[in-house]
């Protein structure tokens, strides 16, 4: 590779060209975005990194496809705002500096640095004018505003709640911080513990959420899918089931499938149910009850809904009333039933659910039979599963006879009339949980006084600031509490003793309004400037990984919402458009530094220039896909930049003829050389129309790239059919001009350094993206004349130039009127003629 490398930076010196032309971008200000300008706006963002360590060419991709389209779109003429920043805070740059055995601070800045350097070696541009980085005071200070505009409006509350427990990151995770049970940065299994944690009230806007996902037009249909089965909106009805013996307790149950109730046996509550402390309270069985209740909770919620895990659960020495049938049914507690789905409580159907019915078996619980089958009836006892089909209703009472989704509708009116149940919708999503157990994060601004209660700072002496004298190495409480000096303040209403929260903020909190600030990063007045947020967004394109289409997507929505109904904005949605890259695959998993397989740009660039390393990103495949990274592509990416380098390089130089004896001399090569032109010409302007609805399209780079490539190949045939003897050279040199030219044009974005250069070479002045975008004429896409192969037997004979237009009649009779086509078949026979139509015409004999 290196070889490769050395040889061709005799004449392509691109570790002298790039830095020059990264200097000038800079200098000149290219991705400063002009608040006076009278052009259309254009908000192109990239999800701003975690600085927990220096970028890999996995990362590169997100930062080059946003830079080609900021680049592209200036060029059509935009008032373009791309701007970066860090999201500093959190448990990846903490973690990193536990590893590295440094602080949090001075390993994030030095990490910045670093990373900083690196987007300006690959050539990506952006207004770092407006630069922001989460963990610096004149940003937090405005996420604990934030905090405390939703706790005035009574969207942020303290409650003591079972939740997600990381035992090696030693903090609490929201729910969609766990994956299949572990926690989505350590892999490590999750348990549960019970604490008293500050949430934001995300339910109330669920079902926002949920319909203005239709307003979501430009987003993937799978990001949409995936938040929409996040929001997990389930409607069904609630059924009233009394405790026997308590006339005060009455426990709900939540059921998508009512038509079972006569088939509810037994009863089973999650044992994190808060009623379980005040039914269990008396029971001779108490300490074997808590003793299951903490076996069960040290289990992982996703093993605890596996269909393959083994059910388990205790008898807690009460019964409730199935309110259809009035009998007295047990009241278990089980591993299968969580608080997050439904109200924690479940009318257990055995017959009719495979759970229930393996935890009857095992527990010797009643099996009744309420959905027959229609074509073989079923019988308890001898029944292997559970019956989950449609079917028809039986021991039903008066809706026996009925289909079973028949009587849903009739059970349901039933039962609101009787009073024992009412029509009501469930959402899978639970209020956002935000306090986190860590140093690494804003403050939470809140005091704890004896007297007055929870009180909030006052928003005039915000930052809370984080101090930095901290042993931050996690010890499952919260390391500020240990920072007397921090912890001890006066309470700001009474001025009594009082002590400050020692939680910080989940990192979401930091990202759910950044792209606000942007347009405003320095006021020191107000978080955003609602005049010039309303102005420029919603962000026109927004460009991430698909791993953030819950955790992040959700909550700036969310906070969006929020933000909107505070009169803040007049915005409901924060992002117009959603582009969601692959990731890049070395050796068959995610490139990163746990699997080892991680590809530094450093070295790359080094050896081949930034310009390979971004066309090779962008070439490898559709940048929505996963791709497999190749270390033996970057070399036909470096190749292909040399073949552009000398094209230009090598333009002809024709000595046009002059004497009219020399023009009369040269016009039978003129006719010829007319048909070059125009296909030379065509190919140009599809190449312009192929690029730029790629670009204007799903950004199909790849294929984009794909056509320049093929438009460099035509143009080379072209040059060595040229002849400086013909009466046209001054035409073939023009249209070799504009191929060139469009070549460099359209190849900016991708390889913005080399075109820099080419685009000098060629005589023009100043930044090639100060140059319109071309745009392509339709009627020289329109094809005049084409070539048509003619075969004898599947054999190239012959190729014909004709009319585009030309009917297959006429082309038959062409073909065989050729005359070198009349002495191939020499009299024999023609069996068939066959015609693919404007490619070839194949003779059979």
């Amino acid at each position: 590779m290196l070889i490769l490398a050395n040889k061709m930076k005799k004449t392509y010196s691109f570790d002298k060209i790039e830095p020059k032309w990264q200097k000038y971008w800079s200098d000149k200000d290219l991705f400063k975005m002009d608040p006076g300008s009278k052009k259309p706006k254009y908000y192109c963002l990239m999800m701003f990194p975690y600085p927990s360590a220096a970028l890999h060419v996995g990362h590169g991709r997100n930062y080059i496809i946003g830079d080609v389209i900021a680049r592209y779109k200036i060029m059509k003429g935009f008032n373009v705002l791309a701007p970066m920043g860090w999201d500093a805070f959190g448990l990846p740059a903490e973690n990193a500096a536990i590893r590295h055995n440094t602080h949090p601070k001075k390993s994030t800045i030095e990490n910045i640095a670093t990373m900083k350097r690196q987007l300006f070696e690959w050539g990506v541009g952006y207004d770092w004018d407006r630069e922001i980085t989460s963990c610096f005071p004149d940003y937090y200070r405005w996420t604990q505003w934030l905090f405390l505009e939703l706790y005035q409006k009574g969207l942020c509350y303290r409650k003591k709640a079972a939740v997600n427990w990381c035992p090696s990151c030693q903090t609490v995770l929201a729910n969609e911080q766990v994956v299949a049970g572990k926690c989505e940065r350590c892999e490590t299994l999750v348990i549960e513990k019970d604490l008293e944690q500050w949430f934001f009230k995300i339910t109330d806007y669920v079902e926002r959420l949920l319909d203005d996902l239709k307003l979501l037009e430009h987003w993937p249909e799978r990001v949409k899918i995936m938040q929409k089965n996040w929001l997990g909106k389930s409607e069904g009805v609630e059924i009233f089931f009394p405790v026997v013996g308590n006339q005060q307790e009455v426990l709900s149950c939540f059921t998508t499938r009512v038509d079972t109730i006569y088939g509810a046996t037994y009863m089973v509550l999650a044992p994190e149910h808060p009623a379980i402390e005040d039914l269990t309270k008396d029971v001779s069985n108490k300490d074997e009850i808590d003793k299951v209740i903490k076996n069960i909770r040290l289990q992982n919620k996703a093993d605890r809904l596996s269909l393959e895990t083994e059910k388990t659960g205790i008898f807690i020495n009460q019964y409730v009333i199935n309110p259809m049938t009035g009998e007295k049914i047990p009241l278990w507690i089980a591993n299968y039933v969580l608080m997050e789905y439904g109200t924690g409580a479940v009318m257990a159907v055995p017959a009719h659910d495979q759970r229930d019915f393996e935890f009857a078996k095992k527990y010797n619980l009643s099996v009744k039979v309420v959905i027959d089958n229609p074509k073989e009836p079923l019988d308890a006892a001898l029944m292997g599963e559970a019956y989950i089909e449609d079917g028809v209703m039986a021991a039903s009472g008066q809706f026996n006879g009925l289909s079973n989704r028949a009587a849903m509708e009739k059970i349901t009116g039933y039962m609101e009339e009787k009073k024992v149940g009412r029509r009501t919708t469930h959402y899978r999503l639970r209020d956002w949980l935000i306090s986190r157990q860590r140093y690494w994060g804003a403050p939470i601004p809140i005091v704890y006084c004896r007297s007055c209660g929870i009180v909030p700072v006052p928003k005039e002496e915000l930052p809370v600031l984080l101090p930095e004298g901290v042993q931050f190495k996690p010890q499952g409480k919260s390391p500020l509490e240990t920072k007397k000096d921090f912890l001890n303040i006066a309470c700001p209403k009474c001025k009594g003793p009082a002590r400050r929260e020692v939680d910080t903020m989940d990192t979401f909190v930091d990202s759910s309004w950044y792209f606000l600030r942007y347009l405003s990063p320095r006021d020191n007045q107000r978080a955003f400037d609602p005049e010039l947020v309303n102005k420029w967004l919603p962000v026109d394109q927004y460009i991430g990984g698909i791993e953030h289409a819950i955790l992040h997507l959700l909550y700036a929505r969310f906070i969006t919402k929020v933000l909107y109904d505070l009169g803040l904005i007049n915005f409901q949605e924060p992002f117009k458009a959603l582009f969601t890259q692959g990731m890049i695959i070395k050796n068959g998993a995610k490139m990163s530094k746990s699997k080892g397989n991680v590809v530094s740009p450093n070295r790359l660039i080094s050896a081949y220039g930034a310009d390979t390393v971004r066309l090779y990103t962008l070439f490898i495949g559709p940048p929505e896909r996963d791709a497999e990274w190749c270390d033996k592509g970057v070399e036909g990416a470096y190749r292909f930049l040399g073949r552009v380098w000398r094209m230009v390089k090598q333009i002809p130089k024709f000595n046009l003829p002059r004497s009219s004896l020399q023009r009369r001399a040269l016009r039978r090569e003129a006719g010829q050389a007319n048909s070059k032109i125009q296909d030379l010409r065509r190919k140009t302007h599809q190449t312009i129309k192929k690029v730029t609805d790629d670009m204007e399209g799903d950004f199909h780079f790849n294929t984009a790239i794909s056509a320049i490539m093929e438009l460099v190949n035509e143009t080379y045939k072209f040059q060595a059919a040229c002849s400086d003897r013909s009466e046209d050279c001054g035409l073939q040199l023009e249209a070799v001009k504009e191929a060139v030219q469009t070549v460099v044009i359209l190849l900016s974005p991708f390889a913005p350094h080399i075109t820099e250069e080419l685009w000098q070479a060629l005589g023009n002045q100043g930044s090639i993206f100060e140059t319109p975008w071309p745009g392509y004429q339709p009627e020289i896409l329109k094809q005049k004349e084409m070539t048509i192969v003619i075969q004898i037997n599947g054999r190239l004979k012959q190729r014909l130039r004709l009319p585009a237009d030309v009917k297959d009649d006429r082309l038959k009779t062409m073909a065989l009127d050729d005359k070198k086509i009349k002495d191939w078949i020499k009299g024999r026979p023609v069996k068939k003629i066959v015609i693919v139509p404007k490619k070839l015409v194949n003779i059979v004999i």
